[in-house]
């Protein structure tokens, strides 16, 4: 029980409990992309979850899986909650969670391109109006510094925030306050991460929208999937995704270039 304390007070060791928790069975880089550590510190953390038995882990062909155990908590709970005060707790508890719950999205997409040049088309603002329903985004792209998305229809930006973690081409980490409707903006503050990783001649994207809350309208998180399509198309084709989700709003002026090709 001591190496289950010892192994459940650091917030890291937590952290990933909570991600194997939300999607049990996830190899080493998936936990290592989602935490922003490299892998020797996260196989570090994952090793003290495995001595203390709150992880279990299991070979996949070439892969390494892990997977929580439960048990170990549930002895913890066992010895000092009786029967008597479990359906208490219980419902404490789920009250609690209930009232605290948040959600997380998360979205993965391969892309034929390099870091460098999805990257550009994250940031870029007319590269992203070319796949993001026609609007913008304008940054400093510093650590700490604002940005807000646009479009040419809107009175006023659609989304701003703050950027939290700026580390080309390979992590990009935004607040997003999002104010395109009345529901949208009472949703508050979320957080989006792109999370780029190079595999041979093509890069995995992983778009993770989390700090959602439990209620929030699917409005918030509900483009991403044409969005990031969009994204992709472009890259590879050079050309904008054509179909009617993509085309639900004025897209911008095409260059003569497009034009052409069209």
């Amino acid at each position: 029980m001591e190496t289950v304390f010892r192994a459940l007070a650091d917030p890291t060791r937590r952290a990933l409990l909570d991600e194997l928790f939300a999607r049990d069975g996830q190899t080493l880089a998936a936990l290592s992309a989602r935490h922003g550590m490299t892998r020797v510190g996260v196989a570090k953390h994952l090793r003290l979850l495995e001595e203390s038995g709150l992880v279990v882990t299991r070979r996949r062909g070439r892969e390494k899986l892990h997977y929580l155990n439960v048990i170990p908590i549930r002895l913890v709970h066992d010895r000092w909650v009786s029967k008597y005060t479990e359906p208490w707790a219980g419902g404490l508890t789920g009250l609690k969670r209930e009232l605290e719950q948040q959600m997380e999205k998360v979205f993965e997409i391969y892309i034929r391109t390099t870091p460098e040049q999805l990257w550009a088309a994250i940031t870029d603002p007319a590269t992203r109006a070319r796949y993001h329903f026609g609007n913008s985004i304008t940054s400093e792209w510093l650590p700490g510094s604002s940005y807000t998305l646009t479009h040419p229809g809107a009175d006023g930006p659609l989304a701003e925030g703050e950027n939290l973690v700026v580390e080309p081409p390979l992590r990009l980490v935004q607040s997003m306050r999002t104010r395109w409707s009345p529901e949208a903006e009472q949703a508050g503050t979320t957080r989006v991460t792109w999370q780029i990783e190079p595999i041979d001649d093509s890069c995995r994207l992983i778009v993770t929208h989390d700090q959602l809350a439990a209620d929030a309208p699917p409005e918030l998180y509900g483009g991403w999937p044409m969005i990031l399509s969009g994204l992709k198309t472009w890259l590879e084709t050079g050309q904008p995704l054509t179909t009617p989700g993509s085309l639900m709003y004025d897209s911008p002026a095409r260059t003569p270039e497009e034009e052409r090709i069209r």
